[in-house]
């Protein structure tokens, strides 16, 4: 996954500068070839599945709060707080999320497993994952927006200013495998949101400057490392200790609350860079997701105090 990122942000600036909507195109024979390669090399897997159903009531309010919610941000950064259609929107993303809620305590089908509401390290590590995509997860958008927006990059020399985040990515991710091992997923999360925290801070205040080397590289190579071992330790945590029966469903709820959140940071993004974004509201941006990502530092660091999720060795301490 972190090589396709580092071959990606390279493509997606060839495609570009032919034509944007190629970034899109480009998508469904990736996505036919996916397909095509689950059924021939899965295959059914009936033995140990549980044939269920979808909880359609529940998929509906969650589904519609959030898109309600979304709008809502965006028509108020468009036409005010106070307009009609931001005021409908919040008011329905408030209704929808009452009514998910109360569906979840009382329907006989839930969206949500309530064996896995218990489970504390996955209730942790779907607040990381949001965490994630409010921090490093979003770099790529406001640094795309930054590259072409401020520095007036072309679609390709963007692309290639990418490479080395991306790259650090794929040494992240490596380098979290290991020590996830050795000094257990919580401390490794830690330590990623730390480094991803550093880079996005440097960046938050040197990207005004005209150095790509001297003023963007250094939060490049923090935030892409922290990237990387924040990306892999999150998902480690978050099936530890689910029943070999519902890791499935388990990667589901990350994966959900990871791209939930990653709609609203965007739609929040959006609301602090404003139509002309100056050094000031890039600054501002990339602040919060510095914070976001301090945020889960304090997250991991407590879980790493109370939950052992791997036996530590005891080169890592404690």
């Amino acid at each position: 996954g972190a090589s396709g990122l580092a071959v990606g942000v390279l493509l997606g600036g060839v495609l570009t500068t032919a034509s944007w909507r190629l970034t899109f195109v480009i998508n469904v024979p990736v996505t036919v070839l996916c397909a095509l390669g689950a059924v021939i090399l899965l295959g059914p897997a009936r033995d140990h599945v549980q044939a269920g159903t979808v909880p359609t009531l529940g998929s509906v309010l969650g589904t519609g709060t959030v898109l309600a919610l979304v709008l809502g941000l965006t028509f108020g950064a468009q036409w005010g707080w106070n307009s009609a259609p931001c005021l409908s929107c919040l008011g329905l993303a408030l209704a929808g999320c009452v009514g998910f809620v109360r569906n979840e305590r009382s329907a006989r089908g839930v969206l949500i497993d309530p064996v896995l509401r218990r489970i504390r390290s996955l209730r942790v590590a779907a607040v990381a994952t949001a965490l994630y995509m409010a921090s490093v997860g979003s770099e790529f958008y406001l640094l795309t927006l930054a590259l072409q927006v401020l520095k007036g990059y072309p679609p390709l020399l963007a692309g290639m200013a990418f490479l080395p985040l991306a790259l650090m990515v794929t040494v992240g991710s490596t380098t979290a495998g290991r020590a996830v091992r050795r000094c257990g997923a919580p401390r490794v999360l830690a330590g990623g949101f730390a480094v991803s925290a550093a880079g996005l801070l440097w960046l938050a205040f040197m990207l005004p400057g005209d150095s790509y080397a001297g003023d963007l590289l250094v939060g490049l190579l923090l935030s892409g490392f922290g990237h990387g071992a924040v990306y892999t330790s999150m998902f480690v945590i978050g099936t530890h200790d689910v029943p070999a029966a519902r890791q499935g469903t388990a990667g589901a709820l990350l994966t959900t609350s990871q791209y939930v959140a990653g709609a609203l940071t965007v739609a929040v993004l959006t609301l602090v860079l404003g139509s002309s974004p100056d050094d000031a509201h890039f600054q501002a941006a990339f602040l919060l997701t510095a914070v976001a990502a301090a945020s889960g530092f304090g997250l991991a660091v407590g879980m790493a105090n109370h939950v052992p999720f791997v036996r530590l060795d005891s080169s890592c301490g404690g």
